[in-house]
């Protein structure tokens, strides 16, 4: 079996959840295929550099595949008719990248940042 990296863009009209039920729909595609799908990262509605289809934003996607290349190219074969989709891309890889991608890390160290600030706000606050 071969390892994927896909990520794929779908148009700004659509909710998040119908991004996730896109994702889950090409999972179900893979598994079906005889692959497994060890990584799915949902990195949100982000700004185009330029547009795609008149679009401005896309919903995008990162999923870290395992499967037969028989069973990718029924994916971006069904990808290709899904007036949901923008765009697709799919690299072969030597092995899976399982952590979190930069995007995704760079958010959660955000995250953490804000949580940290948040207690010594309240007692400055508190101290008043």
């Amino acid at each position: 079996m071969a390892l994927y990296e896909h990520t794929v863009m779908s148009r700004q009209d659509i909710s998040a959840q119908q991004a996730e039920a896109l994702n889950d729909t090409i999972k179900g595609l893979i598994e079906q295929g005889g692959g497994s799908v060890a990584k799915i990262e949902y990195w949100g509605l982000r700004n185009l550099t330029y547009r795609v289809k008149k679009n401005r934003k896309a919903h995008y996607s990162l999923l870290a595949v395992d499967c037969p290349p028989a069973a990718m190219a029924e994916v971006e074969r069904q990808l290709s008719i899904n007036e949901d989709v923008l765009r697709w891309l799919t690299v072969r890889v030597e092995e899976l990248d399982l952590e979190l991608s930069p995007l995704l890390a760079r958010r959660e160290r955000e995250r953490e940042r804000e949580r940290e600030r948040t207690p010594r706000e309240d007692a400055a606050a508190d101290a008043e």
